[in-house]
């Protein structure tokens, strides 16, 4: 199945009482690339969301209760342990997160395995366009979307912050501007939807 189709069969298959949509979009976004992904790589979609059958099968019940079963058995094995950066970005998030923790979990441990993914970050969750990342930002991880003040790229502000805390710059310089870096963490972040087809279609 295409991750498309995977995106439509998800929706299809969201509660009817799933608040505005917006959470059920974003989630069927990540699954659609963490499953597309499996799938090409040959493992396993505890692999690639980051959430074992368990975790999968709570998500689904609450968001996407037509595809609770066929999500868990798709699980496979238990997610393998994250790398300690993915380890620290899910931390992160979690130390900065609000809401409903049962929701905020799921999320943030997709979000800091999907980080690890080589693409604009709104591109590797599967979202329309930046502003929509920006929106899950606000709305689930409100204070560390204060913090991004300068509207830094996500990667590299979530990178910076878990360096931080540890100790570490990854700029020698006092403020942003003055730093080699300071394109690749403000520029453009345009690109296409890796979710594009669905889109337009929609559109």
């Amino acid at each position: 199945m295409s991750p498309d189709r995977t995106y439509r069969w998800l929706i299809e298959a969201s509660a009817p009482n799933a608040g505005d949509g917006f959470d059920a979009h974003v989630c069927a976004s990540m699954l659609a690339l963490a499953i597309a992904q499996a799938r090409e790589e040959n493992t396993t979609l505890a692999a690639t969301s980051g959430l074992d059958a368990a975790a999968l099968s709570a998500l689904a019940a609450r968001l996407f209760p037509g595809a609770a079963r066929p999500l868990a058995a798709m699980a496979g094995a238990a997610a393998p342990a994250p790398s300690a950066e993915e380890e620290s970005a899910r931390d992160l998030l979690l130390m900065y997160g609000n809401g409903d923790y049962a929701l905020l979990h799921p999320l943030a441990v997709m979000i800091a395995r999907r980080c690890q993914e080589p693409h604009h970050l709104w591109q590797d969750l599967g979202l329309r366009n930046r502003g929509e990342l920006s929106e899950l930002m606000t709305r689930h991880f409100t204070r560390l979307k204060q913090k991004n003040s300068a509207d830094m790229k996500w990667k590299k502000f979530i990178s910076r912050m878990v360096c931080a805390s540890e100790g570490f710059s990854l700029c020698p310089a006092p403020v942003c501007s003055d730093c080699d870096d300071f394109a690749s963490c403000f520029g453009s972040e345009e690109g296409i939807s890796r979710l594009a087809h669905i889109y337009e279609q929609r559109a």
